[in-house]
């Protein structure tokens, strides 16, 4: 079977990691998990940087085919592997998932990942680091609550899981767990959470269930 051959390399924690986690299991494609230890700097070996030059991830092995960053991921996933279309055919809709994807991956992670985190402890000091990324995440959060609100149904922008909820799922999750932030102020986003936690390819993509979790 052509699935046999996928590899991801991926960080338990990492939320761009998370989201082609869910993408693969809602389309049922078996994977290799290989783990990349970024707490260990396992990202910037010479090994890595041959996969993905930038020593991030996620990275997407498919056989000959060598795929890094989450968007790409998932669009290169979307159009390989058509089964469980993750986006509408109504282009409003779509452009829809698009923005709501983009305000994640580029307005709110960024802001919180590791690396800013570190440097936001270092350069300014610890306490600080949690209220950086509060700050950034609950702007992001606000901007999606008005951006879903005339297009949600029982997920982010209708009744199917599509591209929008696989990036918001990671980053609501983390909003929970790591950051604490109050979810009260964000109806919406904490509805799709519940949602998202009834979802088994959703459940079993999450951090804790991951090979390389801490047990």
């Amino acid at each position: 079977m052509a699935d046999q051959q996928l590899r991801l390399y991926s960080y338990f924690r990492s939320s761009c990691s998370y989201r082609v986690r869910i993408a693969l299991n809602l389309k049922g494609l078996k994977y290799e998990y290989k783990a990349v230890n970024l707490l260990k700097g396992e990202q910037f070996s010479p090994e890595f940087r041959k996969l993905n030059p930038i020593g991030y991830v996620p990275v997407l092995v498919d056989g000959d085919i060598v795929v890094s960053d989450s968007f790409a991921i998932l669009l290169y996933l979307e159009e390989k592997y058509p089964q469980h279309p993750l986006l509408p055919k109504d282009l409003q809709r779509k452009a829809v998932n698009f923005q709501a994807a983009n305000i994640v991956s580029s307005s709110i992670q960024p802001l919180q990942n590791l690396a800013v985190l570190k440097y936001i402890e270092e350069k300014v000091s610890p306490d600080e680091k949690m209220e950086w990324a509060k700050v950034h995440i609950g702007k992001g959060f606000a901007a999606l609550e008005d951006l879903l609100k005339n297009y949600a149904g029982r997920f982010a922008t209708g009744d199917d899981v599509s591209f929008a909820d696989i990036f918001l799922a990671p980053q609501i999750h983390a909003a929970f767990t790591r950051f604490n932030l109050d979810m009260t102020q964000f109806p919406l986003l904490s509805r799709l959470h519940e949602a998202y936690n009834e979802i088994p390819a959703f459940v079993d993509a999450r951090p804790d269930k991951q090979p390389d979790a801490p047990s």
